[in-house]
């Protein structure tokens, strides 16, 4: 064996397709663009949404709906959330920075808290915003909560 007789395996390569090289090849004439129309051209370009003139699928729907620019929104933290922090990490304060620590929010995320699962761990909570009912629970176990 030497550099003059290696050769790929058997069926890893193809040859490639010589487009428009004559009517003796097969794909000489239209060359595989088949007969006439903006595909046929050379210089065609596909617009995003274009159905060949066809009144196009969002012009034809209506428009519906508006996005409310004064939406503030929050990330919702559960009262099992914080129980369960107080548990692992033994903490009596819980504000932004304890939650970021945890991973529950990213550096800009707003707060509110909400009052699925129970608390039962006396806890003072920082957040942005609370339910009535998560503020109740917070109160009634003895802890205190703060809004920001």
């Amino acid at each position: 064996m030497n550099l003059s007789n290696l050769k790929p395996a058997a069926g890893s390569t193809k040859t490639r397709k010589r487009i428009g090289r004559g009517p003796g090849s097969g794909l000489g004439g239209t060359s595989t663009r088949g007969h006439k129309g903006a595909k046929a051209r050379s210089g065609y370009k596909n617009k995003i949404g274009f159905e060949g003139g066809q009144m196009p699928m969002q012009r034809r729907l209506p428009k519906f709906g508006f996005k409310n620019i004064n939406r503030v929104e929050y990330k919702a933290i559960n009262l099992s959330t914080l129980q369960k922090l107080t548990e692992d990490k033994n903490l009596s304060k819980i504000g932004i920075e304890e939650l970021k620590a945890a991973g529950f929010i990213s550096k800009s995320q707003l707060v509110k808290i909400l009052a699925k699962g129970e608390l039962t761990a006396k806890v003072d909570v920082e957040a942005h915003a609370f339910s009535k009912s998560a503020e109740t629970a917070i109160t009634a176990a003895g802890g205190t909560a703060t809004k920001l």
